[in-house]
């Protein structure tokens, strides 16, 4: 585990540079190593997220509660999954990320161990919400590891690493979930995510050194004492023996402050802001309370699937996430490019000049002109979801159709992360000096919500059956659709007069 010292040398804003010193002493292969590895171990908020749903009915029976309880189990697990980031943050910033690490993952693998004995309601309910406390810490701290690391040429190709992998968890979490509770019980999803939380727990203490930029520097910092990785003590890194040298002065370790942990809450009052975050999370909801009734529509349309094949049913709403995740960053690309073009072609700018900087320059139209086709899609393919379930003179006539409902998940998690992938470069770009602010306003208004819509769509299937449950969700989607519209209306007046008055006030 000893890194070489690269030849190339770094700088934090242009990148390579002979006469600075590396902007981290980690070779390119064991950047890999490292992004790897915290990427594992941020994928498992959406594993056990995902790997829970096709255990609903059957922890329903078990217990003895209705499947509206059972349910709220995943709004409580939601509703920390989107606090819990900011607040493990200030710990991260302040005492370090491997420290950190280590509290969120030994809080996760205890709640794990709890649940594969869990005798009753009240107990699932508290510890799914520490479960979502020590999973959900993992991805905000993995990203911090990986800016620690990686200087701003390289973490483009990093960070969508770690956004697939996260992915891939959603993805075949449900088949693991499904195929576990068929074979032994719900209980043995949580003894499966024990034993392997346990694993990277142990992995973690034996190689992650501690990275934070105020502690470590560049990783040629000699650690001590619980920073330290026990691998460290075997052999060390040679750029130890050759530092005299202390932490960086820019970036002084802060105290802890619960007010920073929550400051980005006030962007929630500008007007752009708020459009992209109520768009998102609205998109996120509808998303969410297709993923938590699937188990309940799935044994209503189709009573006699086993639970291995309830778990594969999950498949394509995975892969719909997946795919979208993948696919939204080129095509924003693309989209960027073109308006870029159009925009020198029509003034007559050469193609090396930097036009981004122009007052004029229509950003929110190269950000946002793939918005309205990924809303359409979403709004067609939920208003098509629910009378896929319920068509039962078809059925009657040509029997049950599975496939439906499946595609139709596939096209509303594709569309569902394309918009929140949007909407999240948006934000990024709106605050560039406050990336990690943005996205976790981001992730607490869509969880928020989120756990808002799962509670109620149990209690709607129940009142008005899944079809006009669906239709409603439906329609709330639609209605919320000119906030679309605003944004490519007035986003750019908007945006233009928030950096006027923050570039006046400071703020």
């Amino acid at each position: 585990m000893a890194p070489n010292e690269p030849k190339e040398s770094v700088s934090e804003t242009t990148g390579p540079r002979e006469q600075d010193p590396p902007y981290h002493i980690l070779s390119k292969q064991q950047k890999w190593n490292l992004v790897i590895f915290v990427s594992l171990a941020g994928s498992f908020s959406p594993l056990s997220s995902n790997i829970y749903f096709p255990a609903l009915e059957t922890i329903s029976k078990d217990i003895g509660v209705n499947a509206t309880l059972v349910a709220l189990t995943v709004t409580v697990y939601m509703i920390v999954q989107g606090i819990a980031p900011s607040l493990f943050a200030a710990i991260s910033d302040t005492c370090g990320r491997r420290l950190t690490f280590t509290i969120s993952l030994t809080i996760y693998t205890a709640a794990n161990l709890a649940l594969a004995f869990t005798a009753n309601y009240p107990m699932l309910m508290v510890l799914r919400g520490l479960q979502a406390a020590g999973s959900a810490a993992t991805i905000s701290v993995s990203a911090g590891v990986i800016a620690d690391i990686a200087y701003p040429g390289e973490r483009g190709g990093f960070m969508g690493t770690n956004a697939g992998l996260r992915m891939c968890g959603q993805a075949i979490g449900p088949i693991l979930g499904g195929g576990l509770n068929n074979a032994w019980g719900f209980r043995s999803i949580f003894w499966f995510l024990f034993s392997l939380s346990a694993i990277v727990l142990c992995v973690l203490l034996i190689f992650l050194p501690e990275t934070q930029r105020s502690i470590a520097g560049n990783g040629s910092i000699p650690l001590s004492g619980f920073q330290r990785p026990l691998a460290y003590m075997i052999r060390a890194p040679s750029a130890w023996s050759e530092h005299g040298g202390t932490p960086e002065p820019s970036k002084a370790r802060p105290k802890i402050s619960w007010k920073k942990a929550f400051s980005p809450l006030k962007y929630i009052l500008e007007k752009d802001i708020a459009a992209l975050l109520a768009w998102g999370a609205v998109a996120y909801t509808a998303w969410s309370m297709v993923t938590s009734s699937t188990t309940h529509m799935l044994l209503y349309g189709f009573p006699y699937l086993a639970q291995w094949q309830i778990g594969l049913c999950f498949l394509p709403n995975g892969l719909g996430c997946v795919c979208g995740s993948l696919s939204t960053g080129w095509l924003l690309d693309q989209s960027f490019k073109q308006v870029q073009v159009r925009y020198r072609r029509e003034r007559g700018i050469p193609a090396e000049e930097n036009v981004l900087h122009r007052s004029d320059f229509p950003y929110i139209e190269g950000r946002l002109r793939l918005m309205p086709l990924f809303s359409i899609g979403l709004i067609i393919s939920l208003a098509l979801y629910g009378p896929s379930f319920e068509f039962n003179d078809l059925r009657r006539e040509f029997g049950p159709n599975l496939a439906a409902p499946l595609i139709l998940q596939f096209i509303i998690a594709f569309t569902s992360t394309s918009i929140f992938n949007v909407n999240s470069t948006v934000l990024i770009d709106c605050f560039p000096d406050r990336p990690a602010s943005a996205t976790a306003l981001n992730n607490l208004c869509r969880c928020l919500l989120g756990a808002a819509g799962v509670s109620a769509i149990q209690p709607m299937i129940g009142a008005v059956r899944v079809m006009k449950a669906f239709l409603i969700v439906t329609g709330i989607v639609v209605a919320c659709t000119p906030l679309v519209w605003a944004q490519w209306r007035w986003g750019e007046k908007w945006r233009k007069e928030r950096q006027k008055r923050i570039a006046v006030s400071g703020k």
